[in-house]
């Protein structure tokens, strides 16, 4: 708005100023008015047809210029919610610098942002091969007969092996503004959530029902988004008496994601402290407490929430909300 004021200021104040020039000129030279007499009525039409046409054409190409304003900002936005990696389009001399140098600070962010997860991947394989062995001397203790100290050793072993997917998926949350185009698609991720708590759960004979939406994705990581619906499978897997039930829909531009089971259900006074790191509502259920805190801080990192409340199954219900992509 501002630019338009301006070039119609300008071309008013090139009016006001030729106009100007003339009052002088024909003040000063006595005989101007029977020089323009005859034509200073047809000159005075000529210009202010010409200053108006100069302001049409003027404001016209103004406005061609701010159009390229427009697309980089619809492009940015394109970028911003994870459509594009670069921005692309046409643009003007004056513009394309920018450009460039925006296509350029992306590509080293996500240059920056690859190096650090590899870094970080790296420290997670290396911790891992020590404690696969240290497991290995677990499984050696007990077969000796020293279960005590075996069952000592698995437990740290594993609480150590939480610890490094807990820190490497909180790493890769914390990193994903780097790639914008990152989604995940939730049926996907579901079906093959489904198929591995089916076989981890076998003995239980939990019947796990997935009615999701193939039009569905979240914005972020696809390992993260399965870390965090696993996570939530696994423990309504834990609990459920016998059915598992995995929904999804669309609301006001988030994915919002229910695992439902028909176990016996968390009192509501404990629903929001077992989202904390270490707690758990019944010490008697695997794990070391480290999976709702993962859940709970990858949500809160992507942007999303998480709640527990209670399931039409008659158990508990984990609603994921997370925006969509």
């Amino acid at each position: 708005m501002r630019i338009f004021l301006g070039a119609i200021l300008w071309s008013l104040g090139l009016f006001l100023l030729s106009g100007l020039i003339l009052t002088h000129y024909m003040l000063y030279v006595p005989e101007a008015p029977g020089i323009f007499h005859g034509v200073f009525v047809h000159y005075m039409i000529i210009v202010a047809l010409a200053t108006i046409a100069s302001i049409v054409v003027g404001f016209v190409q103004v406005k061609r210029g701010l159009a390229s304003f427009n697309q980089l900002r619809a492009n940015l936005g394109g970028v911003r919610e994870g459509r594009d990696a670069r921005l692309g389009g046409d643009y003007p001399v004056e513009v394309q610098p920018l450009v460039n140098e925006l296509n350029a600070l992306l590509s080293d962010r996500e240059e920056r942002v690859t190096r650090a997860l590899t870094k970080a991947g790296d420290l997670a394989h290396g911790l891992k091969t020590p404690l696969t062995l240290l497991n290995q001397q677990a499984e050696r203790a007990k077969a000796e007969g020293q279960d005590a100290l075996a069952a000592a050793i698995a437990l740290q072993v594993d609480r150590m092996r939480r610890q490094v997917d807990y820190h490497l998926a909180h790493a890769r949350a914390s990193a994903s503004g780097g790639d914008p185009t990152a989604r995940g698609h939730v049926l996907t991720s579901a079906d093959a959530l489904a198929r591995t708590m089916a076989t981890i759960h076998a003995e239980r004979h939990v019947a796990i029902d997935v009615h999701v939406s193939h039009e569905h994705f979240v914005r972020g990581r696809r390992e993260d988004f399965e870390e965090m619906l696993g996570n939530l499978v696994d423990n309504a897997c834990k609990w459920a008496r016998s059915r598992v039930e995995v929904r999804s829909s669309l609301e006001d531009g988030r994915v919002v994601t229910t695992v439902d089971d028909d176990g016996p259900g968390l009192d509501p006074s404990l629903r929001e402290s077992v989202l904390k790191r270490g707690v758990r509502a019944d010490e008697a259920a695997p794990g070391s407490g480290l999976g709702l805190a993962i859940v709970a801080d990858l949500v809160e990192l992507y942007g999303g929430s998480i709640a527990l409340g209670a399931s039409p199954l008659g158990g508990l219900r984990a609603t994921l909300s997370l925006p969509s992509a």
